[in-house]
């Protein structure tokens, strides 16, 4: 089983901005985000006129269109399908009077807007006269197709393609990141025969359907031809044929990354899942108040217990770093005396102001002029653990949960403070209150223990106290090498510090936030929280996308666009290749991930060295060629090329042999 390294803080800021873009979070600064108000309105316009469409409302979807994106009813092949549907809807309803509009509607947009459509317009028009014979519920008759309300999924898709590139409405990149990551996933277990480990995730979060691919105009079918290596790259980057891949850059007027991004967004997610995901992300990391602790007569946390630091200690607990005298302190932080207990308040009152620059959860809440039909519509909602804290006539049962939240609150608020800590560095102090939290913490997981001395070890050579650094490494770093040799070669990297500039010492730039991610997992596993489910499949989908890259022998062309390089990039220098790969080890605990079919990936994620497609004599235009005259993916392209000699035209030859 492999991991991967993941800069979580880089998944941080792609999850914050997908939820400022989408209006799921607001803060006290700004109730409402407006950081991008315009994309946010035309992305609900186009989710509004898709709702109209799939409900059967087209008149209403037209004077939406004729609103806010005129120009689309330009398009006359666009709005005589409008039409056309527009006429079965009238005919559905089944009145006399729904008739005689359907007729009108015949007369006054249907058939003229059939002359010019498009050729076969004409002939549609003249078959769907047929629904004024054939009843709806006849599954045998000519026009089944035309009454089937799957017509009205296929139109609204279609329109959301249209709109989404007319409107530049694309969705955040952190949607599209997800799509590309987990489809990619789903084609690299299916491709190797693996079974993936985040299938039960991944199968309700990415849906099968596409959104239909919007149809460039006649005028831009004599566009200029384009370079294979984009056909190909867009092809097999979101499973296109060939032509749909020439089409989609068409309609793009041979923008690549443009057709990219339009097709990535006709994959279809499912929003609220998304959402549930997003949220729980969210406040396991800190990102949003976990909205559990509200005033009341119940409330989580009362005044007082938010002025007052969070006691977490009733005995100092030193961590016995000699099993054989275990009197003996060699720790650099000592026991807990008073004024050890005075540092870490004084660190649990800085967490609580950490606490009120949470962001609070919003949820999607879309306006109402967008979506009437869910603002109309009735919801029932379980009581909630907010609404039972501020209950003061509680049943038994009520109590136990009040109880529950009470405890997750505080787990929550434990671990949280732990990951502020180290990230800004305090080692001794973090080691502190976990000994005092569980003392068997450190020796279930000596590899945390080294990364966070090496951490104390360089702060104090960049404060220039060598003794006391020397004393850490001595105690620690020394007696946890001692029983781990593969320790030693990291613990010599950070001896080395003592022969640096001070300043340099101190500026080293520490891998203060993987190494907080790593505590926070093991230590939330300790209380009983699990990971998140979003950090499960954004690893599991990095490893597969590494690895497919590998089977391609090429670097993919559309991992900047989507931020996934620096989602790969966590360099932890000083640490060393040990520390790093424990710091996966930590942070995938509990979680099983896809055995690999290839070769090692390197320990920080990055793309690992590869064969490439040159080392086995194959020429790019060769590889181009194969792929296209025989549509074979990039790596069965390369390893064909490989058995004649990189000749292109030898390998067609035998293949149409």
């Amino acid at each position: 089983m492999e991991s991967i390294a993941v800069n979580w803080e880089a998944l941080d800021a792609l999850v914050t901005d997908f939820a400022k873009s989408e209006q799921l979070i607001e803060d006290a600064q700004s109730p409402l985000l407006s950081s991008s108000t315009t994309t946010f309105a035309s992305r609900l316009l186009i989710r509004q006129i898709r709702r109209l469409l799939e409900s059967g409302e087209i008149d209403s979807a037209i004077n939406l269109l004729g609103v806010h994106a005129p120009s689309v009813l330009d398009d006359h092949r666009l709005l005589f399908r409008l039409q056309k549907q527009k006429f079965i809807e009238l005919l559905r309803k089944g009145t006399d009077e729904d008739r005689d509009s359907a007729i009108h509607c015949l007369r006054t947009a249907l058939a003229p807007c059939a002359l010019d459509a498009y050729p076969e317009a004409y002939e549609e028009f003249k078959h769907v006269l047929l629904a004024f014979i054939y009843d709806k519920d006849d599954q045998n008759s000519p026009v089944a197709d035309e009454w089937s309300e799957r017509r009205r999924f296929d139109i609204a898709g279609l329109l959301s393609s249209v709109l989404r590139s007319h409107l530049q409405a694309h969705d955040p990149i952190f949607s599209m990141t997800l799509r590309y990551l987990i489809s990619i996933h789903k084609g690299f277990c299916l491709r190797q025969g693996v079974l993936s480990p985040i299938s039960d995730l991944t199968e309700r979060l990415l849906l099968e359907e596409r959104d239909p691919p919007a149809v460039p105009q006649e005028s831009l079918y004599e566009a200029p031809p384009f370079n294979e290596v984009d056909i190909q790259a867009l092809a097999h980057a979101v499973e296109l044929t060939r032509q749909g891949a020439v089409d989609s850059l068409r309609f793009a007027k041979g923008d690549l990354y443009q057709a990219f991004q339009n097709e990535l967004c006709r994959m279809r997610l499912d929003v609220s899942k998304l959402d549930e995901l997003v949220h729980e992300y969210c406040v396991y990391r800190g990102i949003v108040d976990s909205g559990l602790a509200y005033s009341g007569n119940h409330s989580v946390e009362s005044e007082h217990k938010s002025s007052e630091p969070l006691k977490l200690y009733r005995k100092p607990l030193p961590y016995p770093c000699d099993t054989t005298n275990p009197n003996e302190d060699c720790s650099t932080s000592g026991t807990l005396q008073p004024e050890t207990v005075e540092v870490v308040q004084r660190n649990r009152s800085h967490g609580t102001g950490v606490r009120n620059k949470r962001k609070r959860w919003r949820g999607r809440h879309e306006q109402k002029e967008y979506s009437s039909e869910i603002l109309s519509g009735s919801r029932k909602h379980e009581p909630s653990a907010t609404s039972l804290l501020g209950n003061t006539n509680l049943t038994s049962e009520d109590s136990s949960m009040v109880e529950m939240v009470t405890e997750r609150k505080d787990k929550f608020e434990i671990v949280l403070g732990m990951k502020e800590l180290a990230s800004q560095g305090m080692a001794a102090e973090v080691f502190a209150e976990i000994n005092a939290l569980d003392p068997n913490f450190f020796a279930q997981n000596p590899i945390l223990l080294f990364q966070l001395k090496q951490v104390e070890f360089l702060k104090l050579v960049g404060l220039g106290d060598d003794s006391g650094a020397l004393r850490v490494a001595s105690s620690h770093l020394g007696h946890l090498a001692a029983s781990n040799p593969a320790l030693l070669k990291p613990l010599k990297e950070t001896l080395l510090a003592l022969l640096r500039p001070k300043e340099e010492a101190l500026h080293q730039n520490l891998p203060l936030q993987a190494l907080a991610t790593s505590l926070q997992v093991a230590i939330g596993g300790r209380l009983g929280i699990e990971e998140p489910q979003l950090m499960k499949i954004i690893r599991a989908t990095l490893h597969t996308h590494n690895e497919w890259f590998k089977l391609q022998m090429c670097k993919d062309h559309f991992e900047g666009l989507l931020r996934i390089n620096s989602l790969r990039e966590v360099g932890i220098p000083v640490l060393g290749d040990l520390a790093c790969n424990s710091t996966v080890d930590a942070c995938t605990q509990g979680s099983s991930q896809t055995s690999s079919s290839t070769t090692q990936m390197q320990e920080d994620g990055s793309s690992p060295t590869q064969t490439s497609s040159t080392d086995l004599g194959c020429d790019e235009n060769a590889i181009l060629k194969v792929m296209e005259f025989l549509a074979l993916p990039r790596a069965d392209a390369i390893h064909l090329l490989a058995q004649y000699n990189g000749n292109a035209e030898t390998v067609i030859q035998q293949i149409f042999a």
